[in-house]
């Protein structure tokens, strides 16, 4: 009697499934929302160095009162972009976990402050400055984003963004301003004031640099 093979029943079978999966997960790919991504990290600084530039060319500040109510605009525009913790946080470096949550807290507003007006001033200082975007690099969730503010009186200067991806945007965690890192800066500045003195010193400095 012969034999009957059931392999290619087997098969079909197999060959229906492996359709219907496909089928599944071609669904699956239209249907369901992609991974979400932080975007583009040259078109975020770009829309937030646009907003400073407007504030900066927009008013020319002869008070003490207009200088702060132009501040206060560039404040509300820079923080959104820049991760001032991770940027304190680096900046403090081993000296940072001594601290109490309340510290902590107290530290990343001055050092906000203190950050904040560095930046705005690098953008003043510069005559009807414009901004050219000369690369950018991108690995994961880090990225890279070169700059250089363009005037007709000085040579190019160079503002480098390093960014990480945080709730799906790009937020700046350091600076490198003519090849010098800010946060690196700040950490030697830091270590030296706590090392010779104390963190309380620190803050006292860091609080009178802003009056």
């Amino acid at each position: 009697m012969p034999q009957i093979n059931s392999t290619p029943g087997i098969a079909n079978v197999q060959r229906s499934r492996v359709s219907a999966f496909g089928i599944l997960a071609l669904w699956a790919c239209i249907l369901l929302p992609a991974p979400s991504r932080a975007g583009d990290p040259t078109e975020q600084v770009r829309s937030t160095v646009d907003k400073v530039l407007t504030i900066v060319r927009s008013s020319q500040p002869t008070s003490k009162a207009q200088m702060k109510a132009q501040r206060a605009q560039l404040a509300e525009v820079i923080y959104p972009r820049f991760d001032f913790t991770e940027m304190a946080k680096r900046s403090l470096a081993r000296h940072w976990a001594g601290r109490t949550p309340q510290e902590q807290r107290e530290f990343v507003i001055v050092f906000a402050a203190l950050m904040g007006r560095s930046y705005a001033n690098n953008i003043e200082s510069a005559a009807s400055p414009s901004v050219r975007y000369t690369r950018e690099s991108e690995d994961r969730n880090y990225a890279q984003v070169d700059t250089e503010i363009v005037t007709d009186k000085r040579p190019p200067v160079s503002i480098n963004y390093k960014l990480h991806s945080v709730d799906n945007e790009w937020r700046v965690y350091d600076l490198v301003i003519e090849d010098i890192s800010v946060v690196n800066n700040y950490r030697s500045q830091f270590n030296r004031v706590i090392e010779r003195s104390s963190f309380a010193e620190l803050m006292r400095s860091m609080k009178e640099k802003q009056s």
